[in-house]
């Protein structure tokens, strides 16, 4: 009987000191991921499109703005391209905007993007 005692002690101390920890982080791992999916959805919930950066979508037309002809407008990129703001369109390589779109009258009435 002292043995079955003793065997049971022995797996008693082995489970607390093992199973215990074990048991701890794989909650806390669980826990974690689900918070980490909540944020995820939040941040996604949040994002704005990049096409509509700057302008919400077929609100900023600059070819109506600045009423340019045809001719103009068919070799235009930003005509291309509608459902992209015309600066972000007309950006430089480095991704620098260039400097005479600060001062048109396009960018400057475009209305500011909001996320929901």
């Amino acid at each position: 009987m002292d043995q079955l005692l003793d065997f049971a002690a022995i797996l008693l101390g082995l489970l607390l000191r093992y199973g215990v920890p074990i048991g701890i982080t794989a909650l806390l791992a669980w826990l974690l991921t689900r918070l980490d999916a909540r944020w995820q959805e939040q941040a996604d919930r949040r994002q704005v499109p990049l096409s509509t950066l700057g302008a919400e979508v077929r609100q900023v037309r600059c070819w109506e703005t600045t009423e340019c002809p045809r001719e103009t407008r068919e070799n235009c990129p930003a005509y291309a391209e509608p459902s992209v703001p015309c600066w972000q369109v007309f950006r430089k390589r480095d991704g620098r905007m260039r400097e005479d779109c600060f001062t048109c009258q396009v960018f400057v009435e475009a209305p500011v993007p909001t996320t929901t």
